[in-house]
Parts: C-alpha cells; structure tokens; sequence
C-alpha cells in the first residue's frame, strides 16, 4: 500500500511539474489532515471566535497557487513546502491579530531563518506526557504538569520544537531536519537530548508520586 501511495504521489508532482494545475489541488488533498493538525497545534487560542484553522487552510491554498513556480523549482518535498507555507501565514496571521502581545507569549522561534509560531509548553507538556511509560497520575497534580511544562521552557527552541514535529506532528526524523536546517544526524541528536531532558524529570516526578504513598 505504502508503494502504491509513493508512485501515486510521484506521478501527480510530474504532472505538477508538466503544468498540469489539477495535480496541485490533488497534492493538496493528500496532506490536507497532516497540514491542519500542524496548524490547530499552533494558531494561538487568543484568536479562537477570529480566525479558524479553516481560515488559514484556505489561505495556504490560494498561496499555494500562487507561489507554485517557487516549488516547481525548488528541490524541496511537497509536504515540507506546503507547511512551510502554513508556518508563515499563521505567522502573517499572528502579527495582524496580535500585534505586541506576541512579544509578551514569545509565540516564534527561528527554524532555518524562517519565523515559525511555537506550540505553548502547556500542550506540548499535556501531549507528550501521554507517549511515556509513566502512570497518567502524574497529570493529576497541577504542580507535577508545571513542573513538566517548566522542563519544556527551560529547553532550546529547537530542542523543543523537536519535539513538538515528533510527537505531536509525528513526523519523521528526515522531514524534521530539513525544516530545520540540520543533517539528519543533528536532528536526531537533538531529539534523544531533549528526550533525555523530559525522562528525567518524569522519573523525578514518578519517585515523588511513590514516596507519597
């Protein structure tokens, strides 16, 4: 199944390439849920009743129509491009809305000199305590999850957003380092640090929940 998706996808970017316009639309539908997921993770929840991850998919669309040519000659991969697409509307979004407050949230970080919007530490900490061995009753105290969104803060930018690509956007470890900029190997470097950085302050956490009992 996973071949017959590749030659799928690999025929519709020739056709993309050919000029054939409704090859686009198709690429488009193909990476429709992985884009929107990557956008709910981080429109910020000031703009909720203004602007919907709708909203910005249908932005992303018309700028994917009109900066095509940017793609065609470019060796990036489609899904990469598309998002980077997204990054940079909810950015343009971002300051529109919010202006200077986003100073005051430092909602970007720098990824390969672009600006991209970060996820807040509060569902990043939420999300990820889910993919560990803990027991979920580390969630229960408030102090136990600040202590994890605190980890979170205190980390790079990159580590965190690492991260973020991985267990939220799931997505893989080739992908992330061109986002980023990096060589597979420093991006995978980046993530077994950052996680290193989360285990232990889940272990800390989970010795404290037994020295309760």
């Amino acid at each position: 199944m996973d071949g017959d998706k590749t030659a799928d996808n690999q025929e519709l970017l020739k056709r993309l390439k050919d000029g054939d316009s409704t090859a686009l639309g198709e690429l488009i539908d193909q990476n429709r849920e992985r884009l929107r997921q990557m956008i709910e993770l981080r429109l910020d929840s000031r703009l909720s009743g203004r602007i919907s991850c709708s909203d910005v998919l249908q932005e992303v669309c018309v700028d994917a129509i009109q900066r095509i040519g940017h793609f065609v000659s470019s060796d990036i991969p489609f899904h990469i491009w598309l998002r980077m697409l997204a990054s940079q509307r909810l950015v343009d979004i971002h300051r529109h809305h919010l202006g200077a407050q986003m100073r005051d949230a430092a909602c970007e970080v720098s990824l390969n000199g672009r600006a991209c919007p970060q996820v807040s530490s509060v569902c990043l900490a939420a999300c990820i305590a889910g993919s560990f061995d803990s027991p979920s009753q580390l969630l229960i105290r408030k102090e136990q999850l600040a202590a994890v969104e605190q980890a979170l803060e205190q980390m790079d930018p990159i580590d965190r957003e690492v991260l973020t690509m991985r267990h939220l956007e799931e997505m893989e470890n080739d992908d992330i380092a061109i986002v980023l900029g990096l060589t597979k190997s420093a991006a995978s470097k980046r993530y077994v640090r950052a996680l290193r950085k989360l285990k232990d302050v889940f272990a800390q956490l989970h010795g404290e929940v037994r020295d309760e009992r």
